[in-house]
């Protein structure tokens, strides 16, 4: 089965009309999604808006690559450390 992509925006949106009274129900039925996957959202995207939806998603792709930084760090790290432990 193919997956469906939905942009934070066209999340955040789906929340909101969640939100003004539209049944769960009948969203997941017109966007094809399961309960589980909608309520997944909100606990993510929950009351949020769309700007701050980007800016979470800004965050966790700094957060990524900083982590992937730090790991490539150490290991040049260790790496120095094996080196320099060895007798000559």
């Amino acid at each position: 089965m193919k997956r469906k992509r939905f942009t934070q925006e066209q999340i955040v949106k789906t929340l909101n009309e969640a939100e003004s009274g539209i049944k769960v129900s009948d969203l997941i039925r017109r966007l094809g999604i399961c309960e589980q996957t909608f309520y997944r959202w909100r606990s993510k995207y929950g009351g949020l808006q769309v700007n701050e939806a980007k800016r979470l998603k800004e965050l966790e792709d700094e957060n990524h690559r900083l982590k992937k930084l730090l790991a490539e760090t150490l290991l040049d790290k260790e790496m120095l450390k094996d080196v320099l432990s060895k007798k000559w």
